[in-house]
This record gives C-alpha cells, sequence and structure tokens, in this order.
C-alpha cells in the first residue's frame, strides 16, 4: 500500500503541499481556517480537485479571513454557491460561515483558534473527533483527523523514513 510520501513527491500539485505544508505545525488563525475549510470541502472528492481550486477558494473566501468569513450573509452564501471557482454544496457553504463564527468566539475566549487547539493538545484522535463534533459544523472523523494531521497535531502525516517528516521532527526538536 502505497502512502502520500510515495506519491506525492514530483508530483505539481501534490508534491508542494507534501513537501511545504502537510503535517508542519501552523499557528496563523486564518491558515488554521484554510486548512479546515480545504478539509471539509474534501469529503467526498479527491485532494487533488481541492488543491486545484485552493485559488478559488481564497478568492472566494477573502484569503480565509476568519473575520470576513464570520461576517458573511445571504448574498455572499448565494454568491459562494454560484462561484465555479469553488466547491458549491450548501452544507459545505454553511459549515465554513458557522465554523468561522465560531472561531471568533474560541479567539474572545482563548486569544486565538490556535490557543484553543493548544488548550485541548495532546488529545487522541477519538477525543478530538468528539471535541470537534460537538464544537464545529461538518466536522466527522476523517475530517477532524486529516486536518489535525495537516497541521501537525496528530501524528501520521508522513510515513517513517520520509525526509520531510524527518525535517518536520527537527523542527520540532523530537
Amino acid at each position: 500500500m502505497s502512502s502520500y510520501c510515495d506519491i506525492a513527491p514530483g508530483h505539481p500539485w501534490h508534491g508542494p503541499y507534501h513537501d511545504e505544508e502537510y503535517g508542519f505545525p501552523v499557528t496563523d488563525d486564518d491558515t488554521l481556517f484554510e486548512r479546515l475549510v480545504l478539509e471539509i470541502n474534501q469529503a467526498g472528492l479527491s485532494w487533488l480537485t481541492i488543491l486545484k481550486k485552493r485559488e478559488g477558494f481564497r478568492k472566494a473566501y477573502h484569503q480565509f479571513s476568519i473575520a470576513k468569513v464570520a461576517r458573511y450573509g445571504d448574498r455572499d452564501r448565494a454568491r459562494l454557491l454560484a462561484d465555479r471557482g469553488i466547491i458549491r454544496n450548501r452544507l459545505k457553504v454553511d459549515a465554513a460561515i458557522a465554523n468561522a463564527r465560531t472561531i471568533r468566539e474560541l479567539q474572545k475566549i482563548h486569544g486565538s483558534f490556535a490557543g484553543w487547539l493548544a488548550a485541548h493538545h495532546p488529545k487522541s484522535k477519538r477525543n478530538w473527533v468528539r471535541l470537534f463534533k460537538g464544537t464545529f459544523r461538518f466536522t466527522g472523523g476523517e475530517i477532524t483527523g486529516e486536518f489535525l494531521m495537516s497541521i501537525g497535531l496528530l501524528p501520521g502525516a508522513h510515513r517513517p523514513g520520509c525526509p520531510v517528516g524527518k525535517r518536520i521532527e527537527g523542527l520540532l526538536g523530537v
């Protein structure tokens, strides 16, 4: 069975994501929000589809500005549902807007989305999933697990021996 570490290197879309982003620690709230929205939108689709539409998502969601997306109303929702540059799924669009609003509330309490995540780290995947399901919309086990692996809070982003995984370990002092 091949892993992402086997297929991504050298691929025009997967390679840069694997080599520079996947599994690396993230502390910027808008970047965390971007990863969450992208993982939600990947549900039922290939990751390649999401990577190819990533710039469209950035434009559509104001560079994933949590503050801006949290203020979206009906006109923004309609605009997103008509935007061919993103995944036009009502449940996923509504989840992005609702989750931005939730993150704004978490920022008030914890100072940042990253602060909220740090306050709950470490947890098992099962406990993370329970927390996310009770906090956010459209966050089941796969979405939550992939989100947390993508930002370095759960292990498994890279197979043992992957040079990128080794680089991440070096950054973390592991």
